[in-house]
This record gives structure tokens, sequence and C-alpha cells, in this order.
């Protein structure tokens, strides 16, 4: 300090310039360091000097209602010579500053609350005239836009909204409708009205690929056409369409009756487009037209070349080889709108998936239908167009009173041959043996493999001299040719031939042929080599053989004597034994007898449903005795199905013996055909009511197989063991699998392979996803269950 101030004169100067003393809201006060001070008050009295005087510093704290400053007095080098017994840098005295904050905090709010008030309604006047301003100025610019919207109803619609920029003026604004812009221009790239989106679903419901849509697929796309011209104006579709090596067939399909000139000038189109685009059928010269007509009341109007658009599709295919293209005509000016291209593009593809399946299936259905009525070996009728043969020439000859022969060929000593030079060169000789006898057959003979090495054939209009000369130039051919092994080492054959005549030793197919078989049994028990034609008392014998044979029959199902034999079926999945088939045995003191030995007798003296029945009931019988748990398949002719006691004995038997039926599946087989099958898929519905399932035996062997598949609800289809047993070795064989086995995946039926008889065919049938496995490998027939 410049001056000494003595005690009196500070405390003076302090109280001078101590704020409350003039209103002010802050106090001065000094406090002393030492005790006996009289004027000041101890420096420990307060807080804020004691923090000041103790750190020889000041001090600054602020409060919630105030502010505290402490700032100690201290001696420099000029109040040394006052202070002479103190040093510098003592400190003399602590000079405090309290500031009280609530008179200033009242103050401002007092003033807050007053401005507020005042100024409040200002931003507020304000905002609202700024509304009007931007409200009046957008609301013409947004009242355009509405408008423009509300026209939009159609897709078509879409082409009304402006994409011009409209300036709002306002930034923001105007990058909110750049984006509107955006937006629209995005959705008439990407929209579809909903009138083609239902058509389009109409359209999809409607070509459900099926066998009518197959059978009838010309109908369908008439009708298809008549769809479209509900949505759009079409004229006509075509398509065209080649499969492998056949003639190459345009259709054209047109909404009403064209003129000439309509028809030349659409023809020359499709041609060219075709040619122009499709590369399949640029060099194609041979070409069948066909024009169909979906409105034959009404005439189409005359289109000239100006007219005229037309849009194609194409399918090339590798497997099935198969190349298409379908197209439609529409006039040119709405071919160019991007609507209308979006249902020709519809229209097309479900137009391909149509008429493109249609082939494809056609095609596999011709091949399933060639060779489920041929021998895949010998590429001759098989056993069950043999009978359907029989049967038509039977009644034939019955009508026009005519005589015709059978003739039954079997290849002697040929288990042998398979036995010494494998079954390759047995297949080969099978194979040739058919060509054999094909070329010393008459031009109208028919002739079949019935079994293993078995032939038959059908001589129309053949008595016994005409029969016996077929036969014998069979024989000398065959013992004429020389076969070869693979080794080159040559091998000789011989024939045996059994011969019988319509209507002379019988007037039924059947018979028939049971009298045939008998005699060429005789020809072997005879010496073999033979061709025989009975005598007269060879037929008696016959005759007496078939009788006796009768008998035994007709003895059998009166004592109940049907034995059930058990063949195991397995689960491929898991290699356990699910199932069994029931097979009829009859004992004999001479031994058993198989069931082809006497079922033929029994439909004969319509003994049939009643040995079903027996042999059902003695099945489970066996089964509860076992106690197995698995399915039992039984064979069934579709003659005891339709009978009207079956249905009641079944449930008996399953009542009395307290058996689960869903256990039971029945193996509807074509021993002899139904006619009324309307009759048998209503006896059919009825078991399946009471929980019976059912399966297709012998599936893809006769022309009936698929027409039970569609007609009848089925759970099992037996796939025919001829097509099984080649598969390794024959790809028509394989395929024809294949695709059984995919066709009943498609129906949800599961599927059993017969004749499994070795290994490496169980794991072709695990490859190709068949269900069960069932032959000699599995197990062969037993009269103990598994």
């Amino acid at each position: 300090m410049n001056k000494d101030f003595k005690q009196g004169e500070l405390k003076r100067f302090v109280k001078e310039y101590d704020g409350s003393r003039y209103g002010y809201p802050y106090t001065l006060e000094i406090y002393g360091v030492k005790k006996d001070g009289k004027k000041f008050k101890y420096y420990e009295s307060s807080e804020a000097a004691t923090i000041a005087y103790k750190n020889s510093e000041k001090y600054f704290k602020k409060g919630r209602d105030n502010i505290v400053y402490a700032y100690p007095l201290k001696l420099t080098e000029n109040c040394m010579s006052c202070h002479k017994n103190e040093k510098v840098g003592d400190i003399l005295a602590i000079l405090t500053i309290n500031y009280d904050l609530k008179p200033l905090f009242k103050e401002f709010n007092r003033k807050m609350i007053f401005y507020f008030f005042i100024l409040f309604p200002i931003p507020l006047i304000f905002a609202f005239f700024l509304s009007r301003y931007i409200s009046k100025k957008l609301r013409s610019k947004f009242n355009r836009l509405a408008n423009i919207v509300e026209g939009v109803n159609t897709v078509k619609d879409l082409k009304k909204v402006s994409v011009e920029p409209i300036d709002l003026g306002f930034v923001e604004f105007n990058e909110v409708m750049e984006n509107i812009n955006t937006l629209t221009h995005k959705i008439k790239n990407v929209a579809v009205d909903k009138d083609i989106l239902e058509f389009e679903i109409k359209i999809l419901e409607k070509f459900i690929i099926t066998s009518e849509v197959i059978k009838d697929w010309k109908e369908n796309v008439k009708n298809l056409l008549l769809e479209v011209n509900k949505l759009m104006e079409t004229y006509a579709i075509f398509s065209l369409f080649k499969v492998d090596d056949e003639v190459l067939s345009l259709e054209i399909f047109w909404l009403k009756k064209p003129s000439l000139r309509t028809i030349e000038l659409t023809e020359k189109f499709i041609t060219k487009k075709i040619k122009e685009n499709v590369s399949f059928f640029s060099d194609v010269t041979d070409l069948r037209l066909e024009h169909n007509i979906a409105d034959n009341n009404s005439y189409l109007k005359e289109l000239t070349e100006e007219d005229i658009a037309i849009q194609t599709k194409s399918l090339i295919l590798d497997a099935p080889r198969i190349g298409g293209v379908v197209g439609i005509g529409v006039h040119s000016e709405m071919a160019m709108d991007n609507i209308n291209g979006l249902v020709i593009e519809g229209i097309l593809a479900t137009l391909m998936n149509v008429v493109g399946s249609v082939k494809a299936m056609a095609k596999y259905t011709k091949q399933l239908e060639y060779y489920t009525t041929r021998d895949p070996l010998t590429n001759l009728f098989n056993q069950r167009v043999f009978w359907e043969v029989l049967g038509y020439e039977v009644g034939r000859a019955s009508r026009n009173n005519y005589k015709f022969s059978i003739l039954l060929v079997d290849i002697d000593n040929f288990k042998s041959i398979n036995d010494s030079y494998g079954h390759s060169i047995g297949d080969y000789i099978i194979s040739e043996m058919a060509g054999i006898i094909r070329q010393c057959l008459r031009k109208g003979d028919i002739l079949a493999r019935y079994s293993g090495d078995q032939f038959v054939a059908i001589l129309p209009e053949a008595g016994e001299e005409q029969a016996f000369n077929v036969g014998k130039r069979i024989q000398d051919t065959v013992f004429a040719h020389t076969f070869k092994s693979i080794d080159d080492k040559d091998i000789k054959l011989t024939i045996s031939a059994g011969i019988a005549i319509y209507p002379e030793h019988a007037d039924n197919a059947k018979d028939l042929f049971i009298f045939a078989d008998n005699v060429l049994k005789r020809a072997k028990d005879e010496g073999k080599n033979k061709v025989v034609i009975p005598t007269q008392e060879e037929v008696y014998e016959v005759f007496k053989a078939i009788s006796d044979k009768t008998i035994l029959v007709t003895k059998a199902v009166s004592e109940k004597r049907i034995k059930p034999y058990f063949q195991p079926i397995m689960r491929n999945s898991t290699g356990e034994i699910d199932c069994c088939e029931v097979l009829s045995r009859i004992e004999t003191p001479e031994g058993v007898l198989n069931a082809y030995e006497f079922i033929e007798i029994a439909e004969k003296i319509n003994l049939i449903s009643r040995l079903d029945i027996i042999l059902l009931e003695n099945a489970i019988i066996e089964v509860i005795k076992s106690n197995f748990k698995g399915l039992l398949f039984v064979n069934l002719s579709p003659r005891s199905l339709v009978m009207s006691e079956f249905i009641p004995e079944v449930m008996r038997i399953t009542k009395e013996y307290n058996f689960d039926r869903s256990r039971l599946v029945f193996e509807i087989t074509e021993r002899e055909t139904v006619k009324n099958l309307s009759l048998l898929e209503k006896f059919i519905a009825n078991l399946r009511v009471e929980g019976f399932k059912f399966a297709i035996d012998d599936f893809g062997s006769g022309f009936c197989s698929f027409q039970y598949l569609r007609r009848f609800p089925v759970d099992f289809i037996k796939i025919e063991g001829e097509f099984v047993r080649n598969i390794l070795n024959d790809r028509k064989d394989h395929i024809l699998v294949k695709t059984l086995s995919i066709i009943a995946r498609e129906f949800d039926i599961k599927t059993i392979a017969e004749y499994v008889e070795s290994k490496e065919l169980l794991d072709e049938m695990k490859n190709l996803g068949i269900t069960y496995s069932q032959g000699y490998f599995i197990g062969k027939p037993s009269p103990n269950l598994p």
C-alpha cells in the first residue's frame, strides 16, 4: 500500500466503499491477522478469509445465491519504511467482498416477464401472415398436382402425369417435386395394372397342365384367344413346334374367320419373323400349316400390312429334342404400348408353357404307351396286349364265323443256355428268336413275347394245316440257324410248339390258351423239337387234364385250402421289411401249385372272388399268429372287387379278427378287365372310406394302367418287373422306370419295384427314388412271415 492507514482510517475507507451503504448488493469487510486486534475481526471468523490467509493468495467462490472474493493484503518493499518489524510478503489483513445475487435474479425475472408479454404476439402475427403468403403461393401448384393424381385410375393414366418441373417458389419444395417426378417415372416403368394381374391369374389357373389340357390343347388355346380379347384386341395366336424328326407343324388360331388375303399376309409375316429371329428354323423347307378358328360365326376385319404386328417367344430344348415358337398377332399400334407389351409377354409365356409342356409330355406319353404295350427286349407285343388282341380276335371270329389258331412256341433247354453262357447271351438269343419267328409268320399274323423264352402267335383265319405249316417253318428255320456265343462258338437250338384252333378246341380266349399250353407241354414231354396239333384222343386228354385241375381248384376252395405265401417288401430308405405280398398256393400230394397254374381256371368257373376271400382270411390268421406289424398286399382281380358279396365279406373278416383295415392294401390286377370302370371306381371309393389302401399291380405293362392311375385314388404302384429286370442293360427300361417314378411322385404315390434280384438292381432303385423293392434278392415267397 502506498499509504499506511491507521486502523481507524482503514475502517473508514472500507465503510466508504461498502455497497450496502448505497443500496448495492455487496459488502466489504476487513479481517485482521492478529488475535489482539481491536478494530478488525479475526480472520478465522470468515471461511473465505481463512482460506485466503492460509493459502497466502486470493480466493474466489461462486455459490448459488452469492459470490465471495477474499484478497490478502501483503507487505511490499514500499511498505517496509512504516512496518519495520515486518518483512516483505507478510499478510497484514484480509479484504473480502460478498456479492448477493438474489436481488439481481429477482430484477432479471421481473424484466423478462415484462418484455415477454410485450414481444410474444409479434412472432405469432409474423407467422400468421407468412403462412398466408406461402399457402396462397403453393395452393394453386398443389391443386394442379392433385387434379393430375385424381385422374390416375389405371396404369395407362400414368401417361397423363406431368413429369415437367413445377416451380413452387421454394428450393426445398422444388426438391420434393423433383423426387415426385422421379418416383412417377419409376412407377411408369414397373407398375402393372390390376386388370392385367387378374387376367394373368385367370390364365394361369385355366392352364394348369392336366391330362385334359394335353388332350384338348387346341380347344384350350382357342379359349385363351377369346379370354385375351376381353382385355386387348388380338386377331391371332400361333404355335410352331418340332419334336425330334417330326414334320414341322404351324398351328394358327384365328379369333374369327379370316379372309384369304389376311391369311396370306399373316402367314408371310409369321414365317419371315420366325426365320429372322429363331435360328432353329432358319433352314426349314417342309412346313405343315393348320388353321383353327375360335369363333366360326363371325368374320375378321380385313387386315393390311400396316395393321399386322407379330411378337414371338421361342423355346429350344436338347433333351427332349424339342424346338418351338409361339406368337401373337395384334394391331401394330397396340404392340407399341408398354402396358400391352406386358400383357403380350404374359400371354406368350403362358402359351409357351402350355404348348411346350403338351409337346414334351405327348412325346413321353407316346413312348410310355409304346413300351407299356411292348416287350423291351424284342419290341414284340407283351403278354397283356396279347390277351387284349386274343379277346378281340375271338369276338371277331365268332361274329364272322371263321376259324383262327394260336401257336405257342417255347425254346428247348433255354435254362441250360442261360446257365452256360450267361444272361447276356440269353437276351441275344431271345432277340434273334423273335426276328426268326416274325420272318416265318404271314402278313397280318400277330406275334407277342408271352414270358421268358415263350412266344405266342395269333394266326387269323388259319386252320390246322396252315397253323401247322407256320409252326413247321419256324421249327426248320430255328434248327438251320446258328447262334453265336461271346467267344464265337456255335450254339444250335430247337423249339417246341403247341397249336390250338378256335372254335374246335375252345370257344373263349382263356380256354384256348390253356389248351395250347397243355399241347406244348405234351410236345416237351415227348422229347421236344416238335410242333404238335392234337389228335382227337389228345384233345380228350387235354380236356381231361383241364377237368382234373378244375376239380382240384373247386375242392380246394370248398375246403378253404388256399394257402397264403408271403413275399417280403423292403423299404429302400431303411432296409426294413415293412410289407409283404400275399400269394395264393394250393398244396397237393404231388406238391404246391403256384397261382399261375390255377388262377385262370378259378376265374373261368367263377370261383375267383371266393378264392380271394379265403386267401385274405387265411393270411390275416397267419399275421395274427406271427405278430407281424407291417402292411399286407393282397392280389385281387377287378371282378372280385365289384362282386356284391366282396365288401361285406372283407368287413366281416377285419371285424372278426380285429384287424386294422389301414394295413390291407388291395392290388388291382388286369387278369380280367372290368368294362364298367365307373362301377369299379365306386367300389374302390367305398373301400377307401373304410380305411383300406390300394395299389396298381404290374404298373406300365398294360393298356389300363394309366387309366387306373387317372381314375382311381391309389396309394402304391408296383412297377412291372420286366422293366426293372433289364434296367442296368437297357436304356429304354431305365428311362421308363425313371419316368414312372417321377409320375408317381407327382401324384404323391409310393412306388414298389418288382423283380429286384440283385444288389446292383437294389442300389439303382434307391438312386431312382423308388420307395420299396420286392424280388428274390429281398426274399422268396414263403409260408412263414418275416
